[in-house]
């Protein structure tokens, strides 16, 4: 094999979603992200937060000019409206091309056209339930499930109450069901944990520390009512925690009611169900454990990069075999 072929892909992109950059990180190929002194969205660097490895790299947002990529990602409308035209250069912004869509449309469910239409971008979903309800144009889609990295069976569930993992919930209204939190906690112990959950919560607990913290926790209870599927999701229901939530969004192509998890629209029975989950620890394990098979099965971290890997191979290769050079 020759030296060439060896050669990790390097992709360039901002830092949008940190969990998701981690994960997304466990791949075989290099991710370059842009620094700026104040911070800006995306440009944060890598952080203290998550143990990126070796291959996230950061490059000062001046000097992006100067370096070679192999593929470009976007992950918001700012990075492809705006900031490709500020820290790329004209050869850059000519290579291979993929945004990455984190969330549903928000101004109309079905009839929101998504701001990329160009058949030479591709558009990457990280539900089916996304996919369905974009208006994706004349872009070509396609959907690369959540992957989390697997922690083992963590679950203890000792602590007789749920747990909500949802950051600035109060600020953010119906649309995350902060409404349906406060209902729920009046019959339902609840603990709150994110940032900026002020007086509703105990405030962040940082993403390495989380899942021992929340394996304590009888349940993991998620009252979004529309949004993507939830990493904090993914990731209760790989270390064990059964989930309670909303049969709303992919929440409902992924939960089995009364089999892997708990789901409806009538928060009346969620309730009910979380009260059984505490007066019952062998109904929260049984139900825990096949949820953790689901998210083994579905979410597993080799099958996300795979998919990744796949992705970038196949956007790269279309293009001048697979780079562009910068001179």
């Amino acid at each position: 094999m020759s030296e060439a072929l060896t050669v990790p892909m390097r992709i360039f992109t901002w830092h949008i979603h940190g969990s998701y950059l981690f994960y997304l990180s466990q791949g075989n190929y290099e991710i370059y992200i842009p620094t700026r002194s104040q911070n800006d969205e995306g440009y944060y660097g890598r952080g203290e937060t998550f143990p990126f490895g070796d291959n996230v790299i950061e490059i000062d947002a001046e000097n992006v000019k100067d370096q070679e990529f192999d593929c470009i990602l976007f992950q918001t409308n700012q990075n492809y409206l705006a900031d490709q035209y500020e820290i790329l250069s004209a050869q850059q912004r000519q290579l291979p091309k993929i945004y990455l869509e984190h969330d549903p449309p928000r101004q109309h469910p079905t009839d929101t056209r998504h701001v990329v239409n160009d058949p030479d971008v591709t558009l990457v979903h990280v539900t089916h339930f996304n996919n369905l309800m974009w208006d994706c144009g004349e872009t070509p889609t396609t959907v690369i499930e959540h992957g989390v990295t697997d922690p083992g069976s963590l679950y203890r569930g000792d602590t007789e109450r749920g747990i909500v993992v949802i950051n600035n919930l109060p600020s953010r209204g119906r649309l995350l069901g902060f409404d349906i939190f406060k209902t729920v906690a009046k019959q339902v112990p609840l603990d709150l944990v994110g940032m900026g959950t002020g007086e509703w919560g105990l405030g962040e607990v940082l993403h390495p520390q989380l899942p021992e913290f929340r394996a304590a926790y009888r349940f993991f209870f998620n009252p979004i009512r529309y949004t993507s599927l939830g990493l904090a999701i993914c990731e209760a229901m790989m270390a064990g925690i059964p989930v309670v939530g909303l049969a709303t969004t992919e929440l409902s192509a992924v939960i089995t009611n009364e089999n892997n998890g708990f789901i409806h629209t009538n928060v009346d029975y969620l309730i009910g169900k979380m009260q059984e989950l505490i007066a019952d620890p062998e109904l929260a394990r049984t139900i825990g454990e096949r949820g953790r098979q689901t998210a083994l099965e579905r979410f597993n971290i080799q099958r996300f990069t795979k998919d990744w890997e796949h992705l970038f191979e196949k956007v790269t290769r279309t293009v001048n075999n697979g780079a562009i050079a910068l001179a």
